[in-house]
């Protein structure tokens, strides 16, 4: 066996030392925030190139930025926390200690989402239109901060021996992700233990590529605001409840044993379909008044023309 710190045996790529942090000038910076930073930079560009393609003013997105991301991070924290509480209320101070990883996706989601719509009211902008467009920037990020998970040996799946398997040291992984079935196939080599598994993150990644095609591709040939942002929850929804079910590290709703986050996501496609066919219909009726709207006010002014 190869004994690379990170390998996908079926596909012949073996990644012989993958370190989790780099020393600049003396600190130690971890590649998983270097990564989700890069992701936040590359989605305020991305959203800055939809509104100008969409006619907006782009500085619109740069200033909102700042607010987005402070809060999301926020929000990702204390959605991390607040299903691992277990985990934190022996000892509060741990909840600051971002160090030591617990951020959700879905967290910073609903605080950006919340973030946005106080921003549009203070700026007196259409919510809709902005989340058709800041979402863009927010998916790129996604997929880029995905990858993250791929340093830190986080946020994987159950064992298998599919194509994409991963394989993994057991000494770089947190134990409480490492279940009976991967330790049943695992194999040992120089001394140390390997585990093989569903690359979760890739698959995620892969997903929300796929997702923000979708979303650029449909800017152009939307009938009203609004449908972009209900195409990023219908579509992350969609690949978040199968992903999710494979993953080892999932949030649960206490004891019961299931996933906080594919509940949300199947409520999310639910509402985000509801909401999609609630905006076709309203944009259908106001087609069709303008016209009648339109016949009206001719009429009127041929009125006034006979009277004179």
């Amino acid at each position: 066996m190869n004994t690379a710190d990170i390998a996908f045996p079926h596909l012949g790529i073996y990644l012989g030392s993958v370190g989790k942090s780099v020393s600049i000038f003396g600190f130690n910076l971890a590649f998983y925030g270097i990564i989700i930073a890069l992701g936040m930079v590359g989605g305020i560009f991305l959203a800055r190139w939809q509104a100008k393609r969409t006619g907006q003013d782009p500085d619109l997105y740069s200033n909102f930025a700042l607010w987005g991301i402070v809060f999301a991070l926020i929000g990702a924290r204390l959605y991390y926390v607040i299903f691992s509480w277990d985990s934190y209320k022996d000892n509060l101070l741990q909840i600051f200690n971002i160090r030591g990883g617990g951020l959700a996706i879905y967290g910073g989601v609903i605080a950006s989402v919340i973030t946005a719509i106080v921003y549009c009211r203070i700026k007196k902008y259409n919510f809709l239109l902005f989340a058709d467009t800041a979402m863009v920037g927010l998916i790129f990020g996604q997929i880029v901060g995905r990858w993250g998970n791929f340093t830190n040996r986080e946020a994987f799946g159950q064992y298998t021996d599919s194509v994409f398997a991963m394989r993994l040291k057991t000494s770089q992984v947190n134990m409480s992700n490492i279940t009976d079935e991967m330790l049943a196939n695992s194999v040992k080599d120089g001394g140390e233990t390997y585990i093989q598994v569903h690359p979760t993150f890739l698959y995620e990644s892969l997903w929300n590529l796929m997702v923000l095609i979708v979303m650029i591709l449909y800017t152009k040939k939307k009938k009203t605001d609004g449908e972009i942002f209900l195409i990023y929850f219908i579509g992350y929804g969609l690949g978040r409840i199968w992903i999710e079910g494979l993953r080892t590290d999932q949030l649960q709703i206490g004891s019961s044993g299931i996933a906080v986050s594919q509940v949300l996501s199947a409520a999310l496609v639910v509402a985000g379909v509801v909401a999609w066919v609630v905006l076709r219909k309203r944009a259908k009726r106001q087609t069709v008044e303008a016209p009648s709207q339109k016949t009206e006010d001719s009429l009127d002014e041929t009125n006034d023309i006979s009277e004179e």
